[in-house]
């Protein structure tokens, strides 16, 4: 059954693709990516996504969609709180997988001397890979304190200031959380990694602001041409994987009980008032108050790395946005104004001016909406738009999406010859690993350009700033 196109950005996912759609689904794309979207099974998992109980509106796929666990990447999906279910795999493995911004007090010219003594002490001080353990052993009591308060415990810790969590999503904090919800396994897998990078596609990256493209918006989040800043992409770690794990198991057993039968096993999902449902929704956001508050420890570490290279100067949170995660949210959909559970795989929230979740600095302005790209190739800083919230639930893309596999990215590829070619166009490298930087070298990844500018000609986020990396710490 052929797509049908709305608009050059907007593909139709009709009913009649797949038996058991409830809902239409809905494809952000232009004609070359709609083509490299079809070549896999995104499309069939965006309409499986579509036969779950309770979905309503349509189930969206940005134009960095790629295949993922049940859910493709990309994806956005709201269930009705009452009729609806939740699925663990609407959120994926690591939960509250997100972005923060800093923003710097200086110039690429005063920075630019000092990138590889920066790097330096960056890698030195934060650790990096798989399964790697930080400088923070944390206590049974102190781990319950991260699950519940998230940033906000390392604020009180004495990792950064209270100023930070005005300007995080949910202010570093979900509510909801309940650490007796968190098995024994994600909390042991979690005590040694608050402070970690992890691995994959994970990054601490110096850039500075090649171009500013809204001026009021740029100023209002403090942005200005040439001016450093730091990107940096964590999420939760072995916790937030193994709380995935346990509720997919806890999922997959007791669908018969509620009568669910789903296209494909990946998409494990309860009912969201049931027991299981809350069970679940509670230990996510203890997840991600994880992811939270590790981010706040990066934070803290990037701030001691820039005193000790470049001395005295406030190194400012701008924004902190998550991409994986489910939220109960107030939408207009089908022209009621609802609660729905808003399940964000790889799909970042969006939200407009005037909106009360936006920081005060920012609301006559609207959220920061931070894109990154791949391993030397541009980031974006985009603000949500009205038209995200009438289409999208006020969601839009994550990222530049994977065009390749990680197997498929270390053929032919050296990690010399990378590191070489990135040197050539200004950027330095630090990694965990010779083969996980192969594994994310840029040509692994759809155009950042490219899917910006989608969602920017689509309505569903507008442009702020252009970002270039100098300096990149992958994990």
């Amino acid at each position: 059954m052929p797509l049908k196109r709305l608009d050059p950005f907007r593909f139709i996912i009709p009913r009649s693709f797949q038996k058991g759609m409830q809902i239409e689904g809905l494809v952000y794309a232009d004609d070359d990516l709609i083509q490299a979207i079809e070549n896999d099974e995104t499309l069939t998992q965006v309409a499986n996504v579509a036969t779950l109980p309770g979905m309503v509106g349509r189930s969206l796929v940005m134009p960095d969609a790629h295949l993922g666990y049940g859910f493709a990447i990309g994806g956005v999906a709201a269930a009705d709180l009452e009729h609806g279910v939740v699925s663990a795999g609407g959120v994926g493995f690591d939960i509250n997988c997100g972005v923060r911004l800093l923003a710097t007090p200086w110039l690429r010219k005063d920075v630019g001397p000092h990138v590889d003594g920066l790097l330096n002490e960056l890698f030195r001080s934060i650790p990096c890979g798989a399964g790697r353990s930080g400088t923070v052993t944390l206590t049974p009591a102190e781990m319950d304190g991260v699950l519940l308060r998230g940033a906000r415990w390392a604020v009180e810790t004495g990792f950064g200031v209270v100023a930070d969590l005005e300007y995080a999503e949910e202010g570093g904090c979900m509510s909801g959380a309940d650490p007796r919800a968190v098995s024994a396994r994600a909390r042991q897998r979690g005590h040694e990694q608050l402070g970690t990078l992890g691995s994959g596609n994970h990054f601490v990256e110096l850039q500075c602001v090649g171009e500013i493209i809204d001026g009021a918006a740029a100023a209002a989040f403090g942005l200005s041409q040439d001016q450093v800043v730091v990107m940096i992409h964590s999420g939760s770690r072995g916790l937030g994987h193994q709380v995935c794990t346990d509720f997919l198991e806890v999922m997959q057993e007791a669908m018969p009980r509620y009568g669910i039968h789903v296209t494909d096993r990946q998409l494990a999902c309860v009912p969201v008032r049931s027991p299981e449902g809350q069970q679940y929704l509670r230990a996510m956001a203890a997840a991600a108050n994880f992811a939270f508050a590790n981010r706040q420890l990066l934070t803290h570490r990037v701030r001691a790395a820039f005193h000790a290279i470049m001395g005295a100067g406030d190194v400012r949170l701008v924004y902190d946005v998550a991409h994986n995660i489910a939220k109960e949210e107030t939408h207009r959909i089908g022209g009621s104004t609802m609660r729905v559970l808003v399940h964000r795989k790889g799909a970042t929230r969006a939200f407009p001016r005037l909106r009360p979740e936006v920081p005060a600095a920012y609301r006559e302005i609207g959220q920061p909406v931070l894109i990154p790209g791949s391993m030397g190739t541009a980031s974006y800083v985009l603000v949500g738009t009205e038209r995200a919230m009438e289409e999208t639930c006020g969601s839009t893309c994550h990222g530049a999406g994977r065009s390749m596999s990680r197997h498929a990215a270390k053929k032919g590829a050296d990690a010399e010859s990378l590191i070489a070619s990135l040197k050539a166009k200004g950027i330095h490298v630090r990694g965990a690993s010779r083969s996980g930087l192969v594994e994310e070298k840029p040509d692994a990844y759809k155009d950042i350009d490219r899917v910006v500018e989608i969602v920017h000609r689509a309505g569903i986020a507008a442009k702020v700033a252009r970002l270039v990396p100098i300096g990149v710490i992958k994990g």
